[in-house]
């Protein structure tokens, strides 16, 4: 017995777009420290969200720059473990 669904309704598009990756998502299951979800990555920059009207008014363009600089080096380390 099939079931058939609209390409055009919302379960018709999920498994269009399920279908469109299966090989990531296979690559999901195949490596386990693969992450399906980009949770992680947006947990990651939310430090950085939250102080952005802090560093609108920084002192120059050269400062922000090298703060965003400095921010990215921080939660690279963080996300590799690195704790010194």
């Amino acid at each position: 017995k099939s079931i058939s669904v609209l390409p055009s309704g919302k379960l018709g598009t999920a498994f269009q777009y399920c279908i469109k990756h299966m090989d990531k998502f296979m690559n999901v299951l195949k490596d386990g420290r693969l992450e399906l979800s980009n949770n992680r990555a947006e947990r990651a920059v939310k430090e950085i969200v939250m102080g952005r009207k802090n560093w609108l008014f920084s002192q120059s363009s050269t400062g922000a720059k090298s703060m965003t600089i400095i921010m990215s080096i921080l939660e690279t380390a963080k996300q590799n473990g690195l704790d010194q």
